[in-house]
């Protein structure tokens, strides 16, 4: 099956269902490239939770507050 980001037939693929719909992947890499959300500050790929603030997705405390939003924690 042919991975949807780089195109590679692979025997042995990834099939992801996401909100949905289905998605093939050679690899983990492809599947982050393209499901995983970006940090609305620094664009960073976030693999974790994350930290969410009025409907924004930030890789971490730091970079919500970077982008005016206070009262998030990195470690508690």
């Amino acid at each position: 099956m042919e991975c949807e980001v780089c195109g590679n037939d692979y025997d042995k693929p990834l099939l992801i269902e996401y909100q949905g719909q289905e998605h093939t992947f050679d690899c983990f890499e492809c599947a982050i490239t393209a499901l995983a959300p970006k940090c609305a500050n620094c664009g960073t790929r976030i693999l974790g939770h994350g930290d969410e603030a009025q409907g924004q997705i930030f890789c971490s405390a730091h970079c919500a507050g970077v982008a005016g939003f206070s009262g998030l924690r990195d470690r508690i």
